[in-house]
C-alpha cells in the first residue's frame, strides 16, 4: 500500500538540560512558563498549523508517561507517536524519524525543531514547507548581528570571518525524509555518538550537501540558560499583548 507523503514535524527533547537546572530534576522541557511547560508552547504552535500533517516526539525516557499524558491534556491531535530520546540530540531525532518512515511515505518533509525552541512564527513553519518543498531543504537562519570570533586555543581569535557573512542557525531544520534518513545511517558507521554534529545542518554538510537556507525570527530563541527563560516569559507577554490590544505584529523575521 502506498502511504501519502505528509509534513511532518520531529520535535526531539531527549535532554535534562543541565546548564538551566542544575541540580532540579525536572528537565528543561517540562519547566512550566505562564503555568503551561515549555514543550508544550512548542507543540501547539505545530498543533495550530494548517500545513502540518503529523508531529512526532522523541522525549527524555523518564518522562515518556507524563508526556503522553500531556499530549491528552492539551488536545495535541496530531501528535502521532511518542519515542523514547537516544543518548544525544541527533540519536533522539534519529528515532523518532525511523518512527515516521514507519508510518508515511519517505517522501514525506520533515521539519526538525527543538522542544525548547517554543516561539517560532507561523510564517516561519510554512515558508520552511514552501522552501524544502522546491529546494528538498530548508535551514531557518537569522543574521549574526554581533562579531564572531573562531578560536582553537580559546585563548585568542584564530581567524575573525566578515560578519556579512556570518548567521545563527535555528529550527526548524527540513528535510525530505529519506534525505535525512540516509544521511543519518552513513554517519552512524564510522560516527554511531555522532561526535561534533550539533544540528542536522552540520550532519548534510558533512554528507557533502548544501540545504537550502531561509530568513527566521530572531525571537526563535533555544531555551539554554536561565537568562533565556526570561527572555521566552518576557516574549510570550508581549505576543499576549498584541493578541489582546490588536499592536502592531511582532518578531516578522527581520528584526
Amino acid at each position: 500500500m502506498n502511504k501519502e507523503s505528509k509534513n511532518i514535524a520531529i520535535i526531539f527533547a531527549g535532554g535534562v538540560g543541565k546548564r538551566l537546572n542544575g541540580s532540579d530534576s525536572t528537565p528543561k522541557q517540562f519547566l512550566k512558563v505562564n503555568d503551561k511547560p515549555i514543550i508544550i508552547h512548542t507543540l501547539e504552535l505545530f498543533q495550530r498549523n494548517e500545513n502540518i500533517d503529523k508531529i512526532y516526539i522523541a522525549i527524555v525516557p523518564t518522562h515518556l508517561e507524563y508526556m503522553k499524558e500531556l499530549v491528552k491534556y492539551y488536545h495535541l491531535s496530531k501528535v502521532a507517536g511518542i519515542i523514547e530520546g537516544g543518548a544525544t540530540g541527533q540519536d533522539s531525532i534519529y528515532k523518532a524519524l525511523k518512527l515516521a518512515l514507519a508510518e508515511n511515505s519517505a517522501e514525506s518533509l520533515v521539519l526538525i525543531h527543538d522542544g525548547v525552541r517554543p516561539n517560532i512564527t507561523q510564517e516561519v513553519i510554512n515558508k520552511n514547507i514552501e522552501n524544502a518543498g522546491i529546494h528538498g531543504s530548508s535551514i531557518t537562519c537569522t543574521p549574526c548581528y554581533e562579531t564572531i570570533l573562531i578560536s582553537k586555543s580559546g585563548d585568542t581569535p584564530t581567524s575573525v570571518p566578515y560578519r556579512s557573512e556570518t548567521y545563527t542557525a535555528q529550527a526548524p531544520q527540513t528535510f525530505v525524509l529519506k534525505d535525512i534518513l540516509e544521511a543519518h545511517e552513513k554517519e552512524r558507521i564510522d560516527n554511531p555518538d555522532y561526535i561534533d554534529i550539533i544540528d542536522s545542518c552540520t550532519l548534510m554538510k558533512k554528507q557533502g550537501l548544501s540545504p537550502s537556507m531561509i530568513s527566521g525570527n530572531r525571537g526563535n530563541i533555544k531555551i539554554t540558560t536561565i537568562e533565556d527563560l526570561y527572555i521566552l516569559r518576557a516574549l510570550i507577554r508581549y505576543k499576549e499583548d498584541i493578541e489582546a490590544f490588536g499592536l502592531d505584529k511582532i518578531d516578522g523575521g527581520q528584526q
